[in-house]
Order: structure tokens, then sequence, then C-alpha cells
């Protein structure tokens, strides 16, 4: 569900007339909807145990408005990094309820969670436990680890989004589990707390989880029977979304929960989740404006002014997202809607059935509050869209759009060139 609609022929964001706003600070812009965030967080947070640890996954959506959105109804953070972290914090999220993921911390960033006193450290490698304890006993602290296992499951999704089997850089074969304990509890800086997997992204199927979640059920009895205090479970993410009307539908979040509760009822642990893109993908829209309107020989273009640099999703994953007019019309005319980047790649959808559009009109691209301006670049030396929240009737910029001078602004000429005549 979301908070977009049409009203008197023209599409809206909660009460926000889309029109009138790209007419207000341009086009590209995200526009995100605080209702349908804060819909979709309590809908999952309801389908787990009370005092469940909802940490929203940073990686998807880190706007500051929207984490100051989701800290407001009492979620945590799952963070991958420095910049992440800080990022929560200033949004209001409690160090006690962040946890940092990612195959690479580096010391600093240890020290970082160290000093501001995060809930734990998820552990995706044996020479990450030495750099840990190493900076821990620097600090004279004890960091609180999980360490995260690989339960070798199958998630069956996009190969660059699934992180749980034996070939991914991410977390601790399963065969080496006991063995990443033991090494654990012989370092003196390491508080182990709990277990960590996470099998992927965008998966629409229960039985990945359910067989994954019995595997890290099964270790943890193992590892108490090894004398290690395993009071928390990190069950990490993973639930999809629907990108296109054909897709299949994802379990709903109390069958999901259910699952989880199947699963680790008798094990009397603290459990994390980490949603991210079932809280923000479909609580956000990608406006931009037709630039032109190309005749091909076989085709039709729609040329838009937001390229593959604001949302590369479709390039890089060839997802789908839905198109629609900004105006309400019947799907009439077939493009292929693309973006001006100097890349064959540079498009949205082909063959996509539209309202007949010309020079100015507006579209949205559906389904991009998640994994879209957090990825995007400045490539092509394009400042990337801007980014708006809305609630109710009300809306503001979060992140305004850089212009061109400031963008070229961040480059330096060296001093052994001559300087400009």
């Amino acid at each position: 569900m979301n908070h977009f609609h049409y009203r008197d022929g023209r599409l809206f964001a909660e009460g926000v007339d889309l029109t009138a706003l790209a007419k207000e600070i341009g086009t590209p812009f995200y526009c995100y909807s605080s209702a349908t965030l804060e819909r979709h967080y309590r809908v999952f947070a309801d389908a787990f145990p009370k005092g469940t640890l909802i940490a929203y996954s940073v990686k998807a959506n880190g706007n500051l408005g929207v984490l100051r959105t989701l800290a407001e109804l009492g979620a945590g953070a799952d963070v991958v990094s420095g910049g992440e972290l800080k990022k929560a914090l200033k949004a209001g999220i409690s160090a006690n309820k962040i946890v940092f993921s990612g195959v690479g911390k580096t010391r600093a960033e240890m020290t970082l969670g160290l000093d501001a006193g995060i809930h734990q450290f998820n552990v995706e490698s044996e020479p990450e436990l030495l750099a840990l304890n190493d900076v821990a006993k620097a600090l004279g602290k004890r960091a609180p680890i999980t360490i995260r296992i690989n339960p070798d499951v199958d998630a069956k999704t996009h190969a660059k989004i699934t992180t749980g089997t034996s070939e991914n850089k991410f977390g601790i074969p399963w065969s080496r589990a006991r063995e990443a304990y033991k090494l654990a509890a012989s370092l003196p800086s390491l508080q182990i707390v709990g277990v960590d997997m996470h099998i992927g992204s965008q998966i629409t199927e229960l039985s990945p989880f359910e067989a994954a979640f019995a595997r890290v059920a099964d270790l943890v009895k193992v590892l108490r029977a090894d004398g290690h205090s395993i009071k928390r479970i990190d069950l990490g993410g993973g639930l999809g979304v629907p990108y296109a009307p054909t897709d299949p539908e994802p379990p709903a979040p109390e069958l999901y929960g259910a699952a989880v509760s199947r699963a680790v009822a008798d094990l009397g642990c603290d459990l994390t989740l980490e949603p991210g893109r079932l809280i923000a993908a479909n609580a956000g829209v990608l406006v931009s404006r037709v630039t032109y309107v190309k005749e091909g020989e076989a085709k039709k273009f729609l040329i838009l002014d937001a390229g593959m640099n604001d949302l590369i999703r479709p390039a890089m994953y060839d997802a789908h997202h839905e198109i629609v007019s900004v105006r309400e019309g019947q799907n009439t005319a077939v493009y292929d809607v693309v973006g001006p980047v100097c890349e064959s790649s540079d498009l949205f959808g082909s063959n996509r059935r539209l309202p007949e559009l010309k020079e100015g009109d507006l579209v949205a691209i559906l389904t991009a509050g998640a994994y879209g301006a957090v990825m995007a670049s400045a490539y092509n030396a394009r400042p990337p869209a801007a980014e708006v929240l809305v609630k109710g009737d009300q809306w503001a910029v979060v992140r305004p759009r850089m212009s061109d001078d400031e963008l070229i602004g961040l480059d330096r000429i060296p001093g052994w060139l001559a300087p400009q005549a």
C-alpha cells in the first residue's frame, strides 16, 4: 500500500499535488510519503514479539528526514559505514538500537561504534574479529558482537543481491562457524552476545527464510553446548516488495513473523530484524519531466530529464519500475522511456504503455524509495535529483538539488597546472 493517488486527474503524494511541486522546485526529484513509511514500519513491527529490535536498513534510504520519521516510531538502525552511523545518530536513533554490519569495517569505524555505545557489531570475518579486539582493547572497552554465519541457503533472488550462500563475500561459511566462535571467545575485548544471518534482498518466498531460520536455530543450540552465551539472534531483512503487477506477491509480514516465531520460540533470545526495502520502496517516487519525444524507425522514445545517475537499478539489476503519467489518462501510446545519460543502459523501461505525452509533461517512476537516491551519482556531471518528504498537505525539501557550479566546485586544479586565463 502507498499514499500516491490521482485527484482531479493529477497525481498526489498524500495531500501534495506533484504537478504543483514540480513547478515549485524543478525536476527531477524524489518524493517520499511519511504516511507510507509510518504504515509499513508499524505493519512490520507488529508482526514480531514485543521487544524485537527493528533496525531499519539505512542503506535502503538514508535521508535524515526518512530516518527521523522512523526514529520517532521507535526504529533502530542497521548501518554499514561510519557515515551511516553518524546519520542514524544525527536523526535521533539511539546508539543502543544501532547494529553495525558490513564486510569492510575500518578501525576508525569500529572506534566510532565503540565510542557511541552501539547495540552490537555484526562481524563478518576472522580478521575483523582480531581487528575489533585490538581497537576495543586500546579503548579499554569490550565490543558486543554477533558473528554473521552464512546458512548456505539459496534465497532464489537476483544473483547480485543474494548474500547467504557459501560463494558470497558476506559472513563466515557455515563450516567454520564453531571455529569462529571459539576464536572470538579467546579474545578478551570481545563479548559474544548472539548470532547473525542475512540471506539476501528482494526475497518473495517464505521457504528460503524458513530453511535459514531452522539452520540458525540449530546453530544456537550447538554454540550454547560449546559454552557460548547466545542471547540475541539477528535474522536480517530481505522481505521483497512487488515492483510490477505480474510480480509474485511477497509474503505478508505477519506470515514472515510467524515463520520466525516457529523457528526460534524455544530459544529465549532477543530478536533483531533489519528491514529496508519493505519500509521505504513503495514510499517513494521519482518525478521527471519529458525533455523530448523522439520518433525512431521502430520505436518511440520518451526522453526524460532523470537519468541512470538518479536511479541506477534498471541498469544495474535489469530492475522493473512501473512508470505512470502524473496527468491521468488512457494508456494509448507505447514508449521506450530513457534518460539523457550517454550510455545505452540509461533505460527506465521498454515498450511501456502510457498516455500520449509531449515535451514538458511529467511522469513518476514508482517504487523508487529504496535503493534510489542512495545509489545516485554525478555521472556526466549531472547533479543527482533533489529529495522531498511530504506529510499530509505539507512538504519539505530534505536534500536540495546541487547546482552545476556547486558540483564543479568540489574539484581542485593542482598548483603545477597553469591557472585559467
